[in-house]
């Protein structure tokens, strides 16, 4: 979720960048820099860390007219100067910002190699600029249109080249991109708030289009070179709004978000002849061979990811998976190995209480992975190999898009073991990771019903109590739907596992008491049937998670959401959208805070 800020024009060049690289600050970031033209040559600047130890680099002279900057969350590569962006070809002619991922670059990066290409960093940024490099015949436009068309994965990349001092070059696929248009200068962002001072007249540029910008002059391009016109949008929110992209609350925005943030978890992770890669993990296919048991870690949202990811594993690779509260881990004496693998799953990389248990594993002999979101936190140095979720900076306190990736992470991580262990083959792989792909889609589908649910929401806003079942695959689901109720609504909810009902919690049903109950069509869809109709015996209100076209449970239940089929096993992907936007709903009837629930903290450090 890095910020890119790009100028041409007749302002001064470094303050402008800096100003909007600052207005992109939210969106999270551990390195910062910003390419200039100066006497003809390109300058670069970066630096790790936060923009005020970028600022500290700068000279006290400034440039006029040409530059790009960007804030880099990382992805590729460790936090550091040498992969901060931007980043310049050999020559130093061509300089080059990118937000995204190139699933494709280990592939370019041997071939440019062998060709007497030498890397500076270790991110996939750089094998673009390189491939520009090759392509520059003239006309940095051209050389773009050359280059994108062998990348695979993610990118909106903004250029400059010495050698055309007059123009920024730019271009986007599956990352965000807009052009602001000025009097007599042109300006680019990976999100408008950094445009607002400047003009609210904004171009947004879709999949498949590239620009070339002169301070005059805007040209949008597709990749296949034919110029297009596109309409002019007029920005009339407000600066905190714009931060929100337009959403009234971050974590709306991030519920939005997670199509994207799932699609950056599982790219490049999976060939085109279904080999599964997963090098950062560390993970040995010998070691692999020789597992007995896998234990996931986690607290909270975390937990409940790793209850789905436990399905995988076992289904999947056929291992032995169990699911532990990292803060009761930590006080047993596991029966670990050097045959066991522990995967400790935390957003931050920083939760005390799952650190202390990835410590614990380590110190028993066990190998150890973690999952988290952020690169270089103390989980991904500490671990024996590492999984990025790729999600971004989550603002809202509240998982949303974090948990849906931690899903997505341990299902490619189950293709991964199953894999190497000769429980899947490549062919059986290929057949899941095609339904993972489908996911995005999917998510978008139900946010794009959003209104059904908060029609839903004000009915029920005013109830005290709520109880969440589900089985098997939808059992995480009932938990975290109850989890983020409690969060954001203050709500007293239960999640617990649907066969459990008859041995306590039916105590509690009456008509003061709506269940929420996951019934999407798999296993164990007959069983939650019948929990539904033992529900309804006794006067309970039900509100059903159904797949489209369900007869059954639309006899009994009270309400129906729907959501699209999937695998059972990632169904949880889909289940979890309307009960985060529920809780949401409920919240925001309630007058609540949404993003910062009281007593709670985003990442949890302490016991």
């Amino acid at each position: 979720m890095c910020g890119i800020v790009g100028y041409v024009g007749d302002k001064k060049t470094i303050p402008l960048i800096i100003e909007g690289l600052k207005k992109l600050e939210y969106r999270g970031y551990d390195s910062a820099g910003l390419a200039l033209i100066e006497e003809g040559k390109i300058k670069v600047y970066k630096k790790k860390g936060f923009l005020k130890e970028l600022e500290s680099t700068l000279p006290s002279s400034n440039s006029f007219g040409l530059g790009i900057g960007h804030t880099r969350w990382a992805t590729h590569g460790r936090p550091s100067d040498e992969n901060a962006h931007p980043h310049l070809d050999c020559r130093g002619e061509i300089a080059i910002v990118h937000n995204g991922i190139i699933e494709n670059y280990l592939f370019l990066k041997e071939d440019l190699e062998k060709r007497g290409h030498a890397f500076k960093s270790q991110t996939d940024t750089e094998v673009i600029v390189h491939l520009i490099e090759e392509n520059y015949q003239g006309r940095l436009l051209e050389a773009l249109q050359k280059t994108v068309k062998k990348l695979k994965g993610s990118f909106a990349l903004a250029v400059i080249s010495s050698r055309e001092p007059d123009k920024l070059v730019v271009a986007r696929q599956d990352s965000p991109l807009v052009i602001g248009l000025g009097a007599s200068e042109k300006l680019i962002a990976s999100d408008i708030p950094a445009l607002l001072k400047h003009t609210r007249e904004v171009l947004i540029l879709e999949n498949g289009e590239m620009a070339e910008l002169k301070k005059d002059e805007a040209r949008i391009y597709t990749f296949e070179g034919k110029e297009i016109q596109k309409s002019v949008f007029r920005v009339n929110w407000e600066a905190e709004a714009a931060e929100k992209g337009g959403f009234e609350d971050f974590m709306m925005k991030e519920m939005h978000e997670q199509p994207q943030a799932v699609r950056e978890t599982y790219r490049g992770r999976v060939g085109e002849d279904g080999t599964v890669w997963l090098d950062e993990s560390n993970l040995q296919p010998e070691e692999i061979q020789l597992l007995e048991r896998v234990v996931l870690v986690a607290c909270g949202s975390s937990s409940y990811a790793s209850l789905a990811g436990a399905l995988m594993i076992e289904a999947w690779a056929k291992l032995p998976a169990n699911v532990e509260i990292s803060s009761e881990f930590r006080y047993r004496e596991p029966l670990l190995s050097k045959h066991s693998l522990v995967i400790a799953v935390t957003q931050s990389g920083e939760t005390a209480d799952t650190l202390a248990s990835l410590r614990q594993a380590k110190t028993n002999g066990a190998k150890v992975i973690a999952v988290t979101n952020v690169v270089g936190s103390s989980a991904s140095r500490e671990a024996d190999g590492v999984i990025y979720t790729h999600a971004g900076p989550e603002i809202c306190v509240l998982a949303t898009k974090t948990l849906t990736s931690q899903i997505t992470a341990l299902a490619i991580l189950a293709l991964y073991l199953g894999q190497v262990r000769g429980v899947l083959s490549c062919d059986e792989t290929l057949k899941i990771y095609r339904e993972i792909e489908k996911i995005p889609k999917k998510i978008e589908q139900v946010l794009s019903e959003k209104e059904k649910i908060k029609d839903l929401a004000e009915k029920f806003y005013r109830y005290q109590n709520f109880l969440f079942l589900g089985r098997g695959a939808g059992l995480s689901v009932a938990l975290e739907g109850a989890l983020k109720l409690k969060e954001v609504s203050y709500i007293h909810a239960e999640g617990y596992p649907a066969g459990e009902m008859k041995h306590g919690p039916i105590a509690l049903i009456d008509e003061n008491t709506p269940v929420v109950a996951v019934a999407t069509q798999g296993e164990v869809y007959e069983k939650v049937l019948g929990n539904i109709e033992e529900v309804k015996a006794r006067d309970g209100i039900v509100i059903a998670v159904v797949n489209p076209g369900d007869e059954e449970v639309s006899r009994v239940a009270d309400y129906l959401i729907e959501v699209p089929s999937t695998l059972e096993l990632l169904s949880p992907l889909v289940s979890v959208i309307p009960l985060q936007l529920f809780a949401y709903y409920i919240a925001k009837k309630r007058g609540l805070n949404v993003d910062q629930p009281r007593n709670l903290a985003k990442s949890v450090t302490v016991e």
